[in-house]
């Protein structure tokens, strides 16, 4: 049995308390039975409750460990809880357009270990599915976690992935993924429960429970890099639209007369504001082994071509996150991926672009900022939607709790 791509509730549901408890500990941290009375609005008599069968199934600690009195007493109400590290971990994996990035975490967010694998551009997706399934295993062995405490895995993929279905629907990464559903064949070779969503969705999950988007009512994370991709945040929940495409910002049309995009369309803002993109206009100065890295360090020694095409390529970003302004009225713009090691650069023309295309209160109030995961950003946001299905968590744990005794 595997969770579905995405977890949802039941329209109409509402979580139970003991779910509650649980997303208050993952996304605030330690707090004490008096703060979650009050987050929650509820009454003392109800948090002793829940905090004891928690505890009973092994999923909440006590000032970070089991005290010695037994499980938590009603009579101690500023001792501080949390989840317990030992009661599971969840894998997190980046399938990136050139490489595989593996992470296992602890119920506290504590990265464990990491694997990190390259791959060909155009590579095989079942070929994908079975080295992130190998990288998981060693990750496991590495971080001393046996497989029966993880609690999910997470995965994210550079194009959307269709919640309806579960199918990869869109050729803008390697064609091979096309009509899969890698969470079931991933889930398959591994044997725990898959969550797979878009790379642009969990970097944003990844930033604003971790990162640069702490604290934002409405942010919208974009990753520049070999793609342009987005997720949007709003209330602390992601935005997937009906069917989980939402946020497909690399492809909306800035020039319906420019060039051919690899999705099909013509004049998307990834042909001009991707690394590819940008690379491709310094060949005839810089030659065809022009890196990500050179064109950031010759632009910062001041090379007049690589400042130009960042510039330009800022201009296009800050309008086309005016149109954003616009119709989300986010509160924190988060620059991620590649090209965010040239964030110092784009932002000037980025912001002065925001300013004069957006309605004057919507681009005024907007904060951008750079993406403060790097590189871990997709694999961290992995774990994190595993950490989101907290009305699986809580069951999960008690199996593991089972298996360990």
């Amino acid at each position: 049995m595997y969770i579905s791509d995405v977890v949802t509730q039941r329209p109409g549901a509402r979580p139970g308390n003991h779910e509650r408890v649980v997303e208050l500990l993952r996304t605030r941290g330690p707090l004490t039975r008096a703060e979650i009375a009050r987050l929650l609005d509820v009454s003392r008599a109800t948090v002793s409750n829940v905090v004891g069968a928690l505890y009973q199934d092994g999923l909440i600690v006590e000032n970070g460990g089991p005290g010695p009195g037994g499980p938590p007493k009603q009579g101690r109400p500023g001792t501080l809880l949390t989840l317990n590290p030992a009661a599971g971990a969840v894998v997190g994996i980046d399938f990136g357009h050139t490489h595989i990035r593996v992470i296992v975490a602890d119920l506290a967010h504590t990265v464990l270990t990491e694997q990190l694998r390259p791959l060909d551009r155009d590579h095989d997706a079942r070929d994908s599915l079975r080295i992130a399934a190998t990288l998981a295993r060693d990750a496991l062995a590495a971080a001393g976690v046996k497989q029966s405490k993880v609690i999910g895995v997470g995965a994210g993929l550079p194009g959307p992935v269709n919640t309806l279905t579960g199918t990869v629907g869109s050729s803008s990464i390697a064609p091979s993924w096309v009509g899969l559903r890698p969470a079931e064949e991933l889930g398959a070779l591994l044997g725990l429960p898959v969550i797979v969503d878009n790379v642009g969705n969990l970097g944003a999950l990844a930033e604003v429970t971790w990162g640069a988007g702490q604290g934002a009512q409405v942010a919208v994370y974009i990753k520049l890099g070999t793609g342009v991709g987005a997720g949007f945040v709003l209330g602390g929940r992601l935005f997937r639209g009906s069917c989980g495409t939402a946020a497909e910002f690399g492809h909306m049309t800035v020039d319906p007369s420019g060039r051919i995009c690899r999705c099909g369309n013509r004049g998307c803002l990834e042909t001009y504001v991707s690394l590819p993109a940008l690379l491709d206009q310094l060949r005839a100065r810089h030659g065809t082994e022009l890196a990500a890295g050179d064109l950031i360090r010759h632009a910062v020694a001041g090379d007049r071509a690589c400042v130009r095409v960042l510039t330009d390529a800022g201009h296009r970003l800050g309008t086309a996150i005016a149109v954003l302004g616009n119709l989300v009225n986010p509160d924190r713009v988060i620059i991620g991926g590649e090209l965010a090691a040239a964030y110092e650069l784009l932002l000037p023309p980025l912001r002065s672009a925001l300013l004069r295309d957006a309605l004057p209160f919507a681009g005024a109030q907007v904060t951008v900022c750079k993406g403060q995961l790097g590189d871990r950003a997709v694999a961290l946001g992995s774990v994190v939607t595993v950490l989101h299905a907290t009305a699986r968590l809580a069951d999960r744990a008690r199996a593991v709790a089972a298996a360990s005794r």
